[in-house]
This record gives structure tokens, C-alpha cells and sequence, in this order.
């Protein structure tokens, strides 16, 4: 077997869970064999360069064997190569991703959280209501 399928080839590599998976994300435009975009089936040899995206990451491959089943992880890994330059990015944007700020503790307004809403009873048990006020007192 000296060629296969792009999308049965990421299946099998455990780039994708399933097929139909890694066929969407070649439709999307998402994976590259040697920087040209491609069709699921588009055949794939060992030697090409592969570029995949998966979430924010897009890894490249060099391809050192083919496989048409999906086998364990070790097999699986065996079947590529990850570049240098794709192992320092994903490092850079672990890193990125470990030292940024919750985008939700952004939100400083909407819908208080439970928490919230027990500190707002709270007080107003306590006469939150029958605070002064800066309203003139008719005498």
C-alpha cells in the first residue's frame, strides 16, 4: 500500500475521531498536503507534509506511514513526524493559553450568579432598605 485517502489517513493517525470528522474539516479548508489545500480524497504518501488544524492549533506533519486501520495511540503516532516549528507554536500557545484571563471574569454586568443573589438577600436583611438616604426628610 503506498497511497491512501487523506481523511482515512487522519482517521487512522488519530487526528480525528471519525471519519465523517475529518472529512468536514477537509471540506472546511482546514487541512493542507504540501501547503495546497485539498479534498478528502485526495491520496496521501508517505513523505508528504501534512498541516491540520484541530481547534486553535494547526499541527504539521511529516507522513512516515501509511495505515488504513485505526490502531492504538503508539501505532498511530508512529505513522507521523511532528515538525519543530509546529511543536514550538502549540508550546508558545499553551503557554499563552495557561497565563491568560478567564474571559468570563470579564463580564462585570448580567445575570447575577447565585452567589450574588445570597449576598444581595444578605443585606437586605440586615436593613439594607432602611439606610439613610440622601433625600430631604419632610419635618
Amino acid at each position: 500500500m503506498d497511497k491512501i485517502r487523506i481523511d482515512k489517513w487522519l482517521w487512522a493517525a488519530r487526528f480525528y475521531k471519525t471519519r465523517s470528522l475529518a472529512t468536514d474539516e477537509i471540506g472546511k479548508g482546514r487541512v493542507a498536503i504540501n501547503d495546497q489545500t485539498v479534498k478528502a480524497s485526495r491520496e496521501v504518501k508517505v513523505g508528504d507534509m501534512v498541516s491540520a488544524r484541530q481547534g486553535d492549533v494547526t499541527r504539521t506533519v511529516k507522513v512516515l506511514g501509511i495505515s488504513d486501520q485505526r490502531g492504538a495511540a503508539p501505532i498511530a503516532q508512529a505513522l507521523y513526524e511532528e515538525t519543530t516549528d509546529s511543536l514550538q507554536l502549540r508550546e508558545k500557545i499553551s503557554v499563552q493559553r495557561r497565563l491568560s484571563r478567564e474571559p468570563a471574569l470579564s463580564i462585570e454586568q448580567g445575570r447575577p450568579t447565585k452567589r450574588n443573589r445570597r449576598d444581595l438577600e444578605k443585606a437586605k436583611q440586615v436593613g439594607w432598605n432602611d439606610r439613610w438616604s440622601a433625600s430631604v426628610d419632610p419635618d
